[in-house]
Parts: C-alpha cells; sequence; structure tokens
C-alpha cells in the first residue's frame, strides 16, 4: 500500500531498463526464475546468522521481482502462466527467507511462524478476492514489498526480532483488512 505509491516512479525508472532486457530476448520467466534463487541465497545468508548479507541480497531479489513484470509488458510476453509462476515462485521465496529467520535463532520461532502464516494469507486472501473479482490493488498495509523492505531494514538496523514481531502482527491485520475489503465489496 506504501510501496504503491511510488510504483510509477519505479516503473519510470525500470521501464528503459526493461525494454533493454527485452530488446535482448531473456524471457521474462527467465527473471523470475533467477529472482527465485537470488531469494535462496538470501535465504541460506539468514539461515547462517548473516542477517546483513541475507538483507542485502533479499533487497536484489526484490530488483528482479520488479524486472520480471515489467520485461513481460515490454516484450509482449505477458502470459497467464508467467502469472502463476511468479506468484508460486514468490510464496516459495517468502517461506524460504522467514523459515530461515525463524530457524536460524533471529528471532523466536513462534513470531516467525506467525509472521509466514500471515504472509501467505496476505497473498491467498487477495488472489481469493479477486477470484471473486474485487478489485484488491493497494488493500491493506503489508503487500509483498513492504514485507521484504521491514525484513531487510530490520536486518540491517540489528533488529530484525522487532521486524519479524511487526511482520506477525502487520501481516495478519492486512488479511483482516482484506477480509473486510472482500466483505464489503460482496454485500
Amino acid at each position: 500500500m506504501v510501496l504503491n505509491r511510488l510504483r510509477s516512479a519505479v516503473s519510470r525508472v525500470t521501464r528503459p531498463f526493461a525494454s533493454a532486457i527485452a530488446r535482448s530476448g531473456v524471457p521474462p520467466n527467465l527473471i523470475t526464475f533467477a529472482g527465485f534463487l537470488v531469494s535462496i541465497v538470501s535465504a541460506y545468508a539468514f539461515y547462517l546468522s548473516m542477517p546483513v548479507l541475507g538483507a542485502i541480497v533479499l533487497l536484489l531479489s526484490g530488483i528482479f521481482d520488479v524486472i520480471d513484470g515489467a520485461v513481460a509488458r515490454a516484450s509482449g510476453k505477458v502470459t497467464k502462466w508467467g502469472g502463476v509462476l511468479d506468484s508460486s515462485l514468490d510464496r516459495y521465496s517468502d517461506l524460504a527467507v522467514l523459515g530461515a529467520i525463524a530457524i536460524s535463532g533471529l528471532c523466536n520461532p513462534v513470531v516467525g511462524v506467525a509472521a509466514m502464516i500471515g504472509s501467505v494469507m496476505v497473498s491467498y486472501v487477495r488472489a481469493r478476492g479477486e477470484v471473486e473479482q474485487v478489485k484488491m490493488s493497494a488493500v491493506g498495509l503489508m503487500e509483498r514489498a513492504e514485507r521484504m523492505v521491514l525484513i531487510a531494514a530490520t536486518a540491517i538496523l540489528g533488529i530484525l526480532d522487532i521486524g519479524m514481531l511487526l511482520l506477525a502482527l502487520l501481516t495478519n491485520i492486512t488479511v483482516l483488512q482484506r477480509l473486510y475489503h472482500i466483505w464489503r465489496s460482496l454485500s
């Protein structure tokens, strides 16, 4: 929601870069998969209790997440399969990073599990709302970009345990916001 306001600015910056990649013939799904692999490296860094490195690599994976869709649009290769692949690998990435943080001892394991559940449910409720034809863009506090920035920022600041607690709380609040939005839209 907060970072959605920056999307147009980010889009203006990434559009020329994405167009150049599209002209080179790199498939958008390859970029999606590369971003997934980078997020697994981030998860491994968190697992090794190297939170600053994990945060930097996590932010790098976010760049891939922004670029893949822009390349798909620039190349005219936007497909339903690409959307499904992107969403699926995003969930694997999220759970790998949060799971690594939880089992590494960088946060309370119960908080880590709550953050994992909340993060997956934010995406699930959005998908269910969209199936019911409810516009879900920018509904709730903690979309994926906000979650990644929160984890990275608190890891760099040395307060990842607080970041995970905030993530656990705010993602589940976001689920409630989205459920309320869907209920209002369908009533």
